[in-house]
């Protein structure tokens, strides 16, 4: 069975109570148990951390650790050369998510710096875009031979 990680940036530690009619009433670790529940035999684990230079280490690390990366960058997604660059150092395929639909948000959400270099991006399907994430790179793994 598979090893993924969720890597979640700055201010997602918030979830449950920062801006719910965005993102939801749920916290990270209420929604954690649904979501690996979803995925039986597969190891899922988390991080957050507010820090930028901890994401870096942390997409360092995944290579040779876990088979997929999930990455809710926040606002590092708009700003973020050197996580851009630590995606594409990896190997290990990394999907974006982001829990709102940034093109329905302000005009500087609407870039990303780091799709370019996912395996794909998710937006706007609440929490549930990291359980399409890990099903995502899940199906992906089984074609690649």
């Amino acid at each position: 069975m598979a090893r993924f990680v969720v890597l979640n940036g700055p201010n997602l530690n918030l979830l449950g109570t920062r801006e719910p009619a965005i993102y939801g009433g749920l916290s990270l670790e209420e929604y954690l148990p649904e979501l690996r529940s979803a995925f039986p035999g597969h190891t899922i684990d988390q991080v957050q951390t507010n820090l930028e230079g901890e994401l870096v280490e942390q997409l360092q690390a995944a290579e040779g650790t876990y088979d997929g990366v999930v990455l809710n960058a926040g606002g590092f997604t708009h700003s973020s050369v050197a996580i851009r660059d630590a995606i594409a150092a990896i190997t290990v395929p990394v999907v974006e998510v982001h829990i709102s639909n940034l093109l329905s948000r302000e005009t500087f959400r609407h870039t990303s710096l780091l799709g370019g270099v996912c395996a794909g991006s998710l937006m706007g399907f609440g929490l549930d875009g990291y359980r399409m994430a890990i099903d995502h790179l899940i199906r992906r793994a089984a074609r690649t031979p």
